[in-house]
């Protein structure tokens, strides 16, 4: 098991079967850097187009079609005290006659927000635009808003959405010591990453969070012959699956659905045993609800399943 340390050069505003830019083994670590959505890199320059460029592929070596990646997120550091994000919500998340009452800037655009970003105090600072908040300080919440793997069947899908490879979820869950699971697609999975927020309340209701370039520190693990549908992820409380689709009910559709199936075929539960302690328990949480497909989080508690026999 290796560690690398990997300097990007070129970023990906699509997730796709590409040439990979790291050819790394089950078990190993990475430490490496993304830029913010915007492309700005640690130095608050812009080094690549916006549109939340990506660092990587990874290419896994032992992943193939079939398989299930683990991404065990070990670290996600800013590396900058600038964050920026939008200030105002977004026309898509308030009554349609709401519309005509959200600020706008001097050109008629959206607000734009600016923080200070203090790693040390763990802070983010509102230092523009003037608004009743003040300097309002908002503890950290380092999180990845858009990663994943190749799509299948060849597929190049845009970092602005999301789909059964990942993509732009935007779940503030995904935070240092979180397990993701992806499943493989594409040989060697490539696994993609990017899109840092310091904060972000739940579905990007502005349609950003405090974006921040980072630091970050990956291990990958694959587990062979693990088929999995969609997205799913565990912390030291609770396991979870995501769903990603417009309408929003399709998405909780396919969260639910991967729950259940996570549940009976990994927790030896019948039908009946799974579907009656997810009525019961299950909690819902929403992480994009601002770009193309909206993403839907299933969530179960780990103490639920203490005693249940693994399969």
């Amino acid at each position: 098991m290796t560690t690398h340390t990997f300097t990007p050069t070129r970023y990906y505003t699509t997730m796709c079967t590409t040439e990979p830019a790291l050819v790394i083994a089950d078990g190993d670590t990475v430490v490496t850097t993304c830029v913010d959505a915007g492309g700005y890199d640690a130095h608050k320059a812009r080094i690549t187009p916006p549109g939340n460029p990506m660092t990587g592929p990874f290419f896994v070596q032992g992943a193939e079609p079939g398989d299930t990646l683990a991404v065990d997120l070990v670290r996600i550091t800013p590396n900058r005290r600038w964050g920026w994000g939008r200030a105002a919500l977004a026309p898509n998340v308030v009554d349609p006659d709401f519309v005509p009452a959200l600020p706008v800037d001097a050109d008629g655009g959206r607000p734009r927000a600016e923080w200070d970003v203090d790693m040390d105090a763990g802070t983010a600072i509102l230092t523009s635009p003037q608004t009743s908040l003040g300097h309002y300080a908002f503890a950290l919440a380092p999180m990845l808003g858009c990663f994943g793997v190749a799509p299948a069947e060849g597929q190049a899908i845009s970092t602005a959405t999301s789909a059964e490879h990942g993509g732009n979820m935007d779940y503030r869950g995904f935070v240092e010591g979180v397990t993701a699971y992806f499943p493989v697609f594409a040989p060697g999975a490539l696994f993609f990453l990017g899109d840092a927020h310091a904060q972000q309340g739940d579905g990007e209701m502005v349609g950003t969070g405090i974006e921040i370039s980072c630091n970050v520190e990956f291990r990958v693990r694959v587990q062979k012959g693990r088929r999995i549908g969609w997205p799913r992820g565990e912390n030291d409380t609770h396991i979870f699956t995501l769903g990603n689709a417009r309408p929003l009910d399709q998405a909780v559709q396919h969260a639910t659905t991967e729950m259940v199936r996570w549940l009976q075929s990994e927790y030896a539960l019948d039908a009946l045993g799974a579907q009656t302690l997810m009525g019961q328990t299950v909690r819902y949480e929403l992480g994009n609800m601002f770009d193309p497909a909206y993403t839907f989080v299933c969530k179960m508690e780990k103490r639920l399943l203490e005693g249940l026999p693994r399969t």
